[in-house]
């Protein structure tokens, strides 16, 4: 009889369970901090996500795997593979820019949020994102979209009093609940045709299926899929995501905008190309309609903001991600008609790595405009340049990075690359969609950029910028010069070694 005793590979497994052990360690240390010292907790958050992230680098050195079964080495529930470390790099990183963002917002709130159970929620939701990317097996997969989730439910609703946090909040749980339901019903139809739940099996078993399950097994394919678009803000699962991120405080919108999105894609892709690729006939048809609609409906609402609306800058931006979303779905659903699928999925990750950290750091100069300017208008953003010089020449560099604009070469190095994946699987219709969507979405970003430039109404006032805001916005531009000055950087390292 073979024992079930396994051994854990805890240098596999540091980098989420570090993060998952500050969160428990901040939670406690609220009970003995006082008032006055509670900014400590964000330090060590802060510190905590710096620590978990460097322990990526010790796992270079090759793939590592944990609790596998026994006497199969090739079925695990843990793999640390580059794609992994990818995204898991994406996931930390993320989150300590949202950490920093959350430094100046916690001070600036002024008690009107809790500090202890902000962290610990937010630690707890990285901790569960870091470790979806990970997930070999369905069930490993859903309770960590559930951990990522769950905190971020609070997050969002998490201001005192505040009825639109709290609307925003319930919005986002409701369909979030409905969402994974679903995907849940989809992993039993999968379980009940393959007799298992581990993701390379599943890819075996389920090509061998009887006849008069087979349609029971589609099903399943589809449903498990609804969970993880629900994630990505793929229409039509995109309703929540305007309200959710005026609602929540700015530096939790930017955390959902990048992190969030990251679950969802690493989840797709781990979904489509390694369990399901016999089923390509099937997710790549709906994947490819799925991201022409959500880069169409993202970039019309985006298009249809009114810069005096109360709170317009932050709808753009929500509206700008769906947009962004349904790009970033292109390569995947190229994947189930290319020859090389290993490429199609790096150009998801390039994608994604550039979206993270050009949109964060639009998130940051929000963030500070919305210091002065409450209700964060895009016309508050006019004449930046004459308060903020610095500021405004950084935002105007984001926004044509997301455009695709120079000297913003990243974000061209990054649709090109997506363009090049729809090409070479001969979606050709789709490659036209995405070249529309980008047109409009030109308009929108070149208006705001213009802004910044424009004189000011009235006489431009100026501003001290917090330490950690000014680190944060820092660290996204030091980033997002380095990676247009050298671009190929991007899709080097975004190799997925999925195969």
């Amino acid at each position: 009889m073979s024992s079930l005793v396994q051994s854990v590979d805890w240098l596999a497994i540091a980098p989420p369970t570090l993060a998952a052990v500050v969160g428990l360690v901040v939670l406690v240390a609220d009970l003995f901090v006082g008032e006055a010292r509670k900014a400590v907790l964000g330090w060590i958050s802060v510190a905590g996500l710096a620590a978990a992230a460097l322990l990526l680098l010790p796992l270079l050195d090759g793939d590592r795997a944990t609790f596998c079964v026994t006497g199969d080495a090739d079925a695990c529930s843990y793999v640390a593979d580059r794609f992994t470390l990818v995204i898991q790099l994406l996931v930390l990183g993320g989150a300590l820019l949202t950490a920093l963002l959350s430094v100046t917002a916690l001070k600036d709130a002024d008690k009107e949020l809790p500090e202890g159970e902000y962290w610990f929620l937010l630690l707890s939701s990285a901790a569960g994102a870091a470790l979806l990317p990970a997930s070999r097996d369905l069930a490993t997969l859903i309770v960590a979209l559930e951990v990522a989730s769950l905190p971020a439910f609070a997050l969002v609703g998490i201001r005192r009093g505040d009825r639109k946090s709290s609307e925003a909040a319930l919005k986002f749980f409701l369909s979030s609940v409905t969402a994974t339901a679903v995907s849940l019903m989809g992993v039993s139809f999968v379980y009940a045709t393959t007799g298992t739940l581990h993701l390379t099996r599943i890819a075996d078993r389920i090509q061998h299926v009887d006849g008069q399950f087979h349609t029971l097994a589609q099903t399943g394919v589809v449903l498990t899929l609804v969970g993880f678009a629900f994630k990505t803000a793929a229409v039509p699962f995109h309703f929540w995501v305007p309200d959710t991120y005026v609602g929540a405080p700015l530096p939790i919108a930017a955390y959902l905008s990048v992190v969030g999105k990251a679950v969802g894609f690493s989840g797709l892709i781990l979904v489509t190309v390694i369990a399901f690729p016999s089923y390509a006939d099937v997710w790549g048809p709906a994947l490819a309609a799925l991201a022409a609609l959500t880069m169409t409906v993202g970039n019309v609402g985006a298009l249809r903001q009114r810069s005096t609306r109360a709170y317009s800058a932050v709808r753009l931006l929500a509206w700008s991600s769906v947009g962004q979303a349904g790009y970033l779905l292109v390569p995947i659903a190229s994947a189930a008609y290319s020859k090389d699928a290993q490429k199609a999925i790096g150009s998801t990750v390039a994608y994604a790595l550039m979206y993270a950290a050009v949109n964060l750091g639009a998130f940051a100069v929000a963030a500070l405009v919305a210091r002065t300017s409450p209700l964060n208008r895009i016309s508050d953003y006019r004449g930046l340049y004459a308060r903020n010089p610095l500021s405004a020449l950084v935002l105007g560099f984001f926004l044509l990075c997301l455009a695709g604009l120079p000297p913003g070469i990243i974000g061209l190095f990054a649709k090109v690359t997506v363009f090049s994946a729809v090409v070479d699987a001969g979606l050709g219709w789709l490659a036209v969609v995405m070249a529309v969507n980008v047109v409009i979405a030109l308009f929108y970003y070149l208006q705001w950029t213009t802004l910044l430039f424009r004189a000011p109404e009235g006489e431009p006032g100026t501003h001290r910028v917090p330490a950690p805001l000014t680190a944060a916005i820092a660290l996204t531009a030091v980033l997002g010069v380095a990676l247009s000055g050298a671009p190929q950087l991007v899709l080097r390292f975004s190799e997925t070694g999925l195969f």
